[in-house]
């Protein structure tokens, strides 16, 4: 068997272009996962999901990449969300991104700062989304979410932060913030 040569970069390339794949099926599928498993698919996030991976194994631009394309292609294929929505969360899932680097500078924790970005990308998300009900743009039942499952994603994806890129032993002490 002949050895395989992999240019520096490429691995990550190539990760990049997988997980997009991935993505981009996901969300594809979702309305018909939903409707096979009597779920709403939508409720564990699947598109924040996809993101914080992106962050995990592969890199910044691809995670914005995602965070710009997935709302998009679902709303190309599925029709949903609807359009005002769409653009509302490509804003908060790209607002997750940065802010999730520029509070890993800051304060050095995983857990913390991908917790401290989620809150602060839906918080941006549903003040956005009040204005835009405000103004007619959207409904309220384009809107609803429950909370509870939110708030389980949200520690759920920041406790696999954590574990993901927590490399000393400091940032393993869950609570030594």
């Amino acid at each position: 068997m002949e050895n395989i040569l992999i240019i520096p970069g490429s691995v990550n390339k190539i990760r990049s272009i997988i997980l997009d794949i991935l993505a981009l099926t996901a969300i594809y599928f979702i309305p018909t996962l939903s409707h096979l498993f009597s779920f709403p698919v939508y409720l564990i996030e699947p598109l924040r999901v996809f993101i914080i991976l992106s962050i995990v194994y592969t890199n910044k631009t691809n995670a914005y990449i995602l965070a710009l394309t997935m709302p998009l292609f679902s709303f190309i294929v599925a029709g949903h969300p609807v359009f005002f929505k769409m653009l509302i969360i490509c804003a908060e899932l790209s607002l997750n991104i940065w802010l999730f680097f520029i509070i890993s500078e800051k304060i050095q924790n995983k857990f913390l700062s991908m917790l401290l970005s989620i809150i602060g990308s839906k918080l941006f998300y549903y003040l956005i989304q009040f204005i835009f009900i405000k103004v007619s743009l959207l409904t309220l039942q384009e809107v609803e979410h429950p909370i509870l499952p939110q708030f389980i994603v949200t520690i759920g994806l920041s406790l696999f932060m954590l574990i993901s890129l927590g490399k000393n032993k400091k940032e393993k002490k869950l609570f030594d913030f």
